[in-house]
């Protein structure tokens, strides 16, 4: 009896120790600050970035589109579902089900915005649906990438999400339904791999080494005015996942765990 005690008591400690991985859900381009316009591959990946881990396969999303916005014009939205073409991601672990587009992009800011279909997590009889933004602005035409687009989860970025120097600090906003979320919890990684678009694939190669395994998924909260501050320490993809954001999420008789997500680019200055 003693034996199964301490086997028990040692299984727990283990479980409160190994590291718990996020979900992210991408939206990704090569290059989100454009000189000239033309047309651009966006990948759209749920998985886990900085180790790309376990790719989950998503279903068909609820929407996607992207607001286009230049100098002081009334953003034009552009609906794009119906652009999306299915395809099979493979990450270091496994392959999964993916999607992928292009688009024309032109002067101005492109705000892209995708509303997955809620993803199911067997381990945790739960579901979890990430309202994901993602910015590209072409010859840097000012354009409205501060404005909220009217997503129930959502992101505002409080500075250029695509001019961002490496010891920059990025801000943020987390609003649900419109409404500053005091608090929010903010999960953050690193695209640690680099997105092989032509071979739909994460590179083997990481840019970063964890020291451990507190660095791969680093943890802010929001103030009491749902603003949040990242110190930027290197250059590329950076995601952000305001969590659990509408305190009676549901889906199907299940709890569902409604995040908004921002992705930014940071740049080396040489």
């Amino acid at each position: 009896m003693k034996h199964v005690i301490t086997t028990i008591s040692t299984l727990a400690i283990l479980a409160l120790t190994v590291p718990a991985f996020a979900h992210f859900q991408m939206i990704y381009t090569p290059e989100s600050a454009l000189n000239k316009g033309g047309k651009i591959p966006l990948a759209i990946v749920f998985t886990h970035p900085f180790e790309a881990g376990h790719t989950m396969d998503m279903g068909t999303p609820e929407q996607f589109f992207s607001m286009r916005s230049r100098g002081e014009n009334t953003p034009k939205k552009t609906d794009l579902l119906s652009t999306l073409k299915p395809i099979t991601w493979t990450s270091l672990t496994n392959a999964g089900a993916a999607y992928e587009t292009e688009y024309s992009a032109r002067g101005g800011d492109h705000i892209f915005c995708l509303v997955p279909a809620p993803y199911y997590e067997g381990e945790e009889d739960a579901y979890i649906q990430q309202s994901t933004k993602m910015i590209v602005n072409v010859g840097g035409e000012p354009g409205a990438w501060m404005e909220p687009v009217g997503l129930d989860c959502e992101i505002v970025p409080l500075c250029k999400p695509y001019d961002r120097w490496t010891g920059n600090v990025f801000q943020g906003k987390v609003l649900f339904k419109g409404k500053p979320v005091a608090g929010a919890e903010i999960e953050i990684e690193f695209m640690n791999h680099k997105p092989l678009l032509d071979k739909k694939a994460f590179a083997k190669e990481a840019s970063a080494v964890a020291p451990q395994a507190a660095f791969v998924l680093q943890t802010i909260f929001a103030d009491d005015n749902g603003v949040f501050t990242f110190g930027i320490p290197k250059a590329g993809w950076w995601g952000f996942a305001a969590l659990g954001l509408d305190p009676e999420g549901s889906f199907k008789g299940k709890e569902c765990s409604r995040d908004a997500v921002i992705w930014i680019q940071a740049k080396d200055m040489k």
